[in-house]
């Protein structure tokens, strides 16, 4: 029997944090990570990486309400990081994937 996957009908707006499925680059398998929200267009998001490790670029912000924002860890938003994402690929349960895990 198939399975059946929940589907919440949730405004995504620029600045929030997300879950992304990130793909990986030969395509065959992804991994669950924090992103924030740039911008939305249509049926597509603009997201950036958002990582616990310290900032190496001068493209890399630390973030300094990271506590404020939910995150369990002081975080880096890595702007070379760009990607654009179709929203199917966004998960909104912040409580079920990001506190646990981040």
């Amino acid at each position: 029997m198939p399975q059946k996957t929940k589907v919440y009908m949730t405004i995504i707006k620029g600045g929030e944090f997300w879950v992304a499925k990130i793909l990986f680059t030969d395509g065959t398998s992804s991994k669950k990570r924090p992103v924030l929200i740039l911008w939305v267009d249509g049926d597509d998001a603009i997201v950036t990486a958002v990582t616990s490790a310290m900032p190496r670029t001068q493209t890399d912000m630390l973030l300094k309400d990271w506590a404020n924002s939910g995150l369990r860890v002081p975080s880096t938003v890595r702007l070379s990081r760009l990607d654009c994402l179709e929203k199917n690929l966004l998960l909104r349960a912040w409580d079920d994937y990001i506190k646990p895990q981040f």
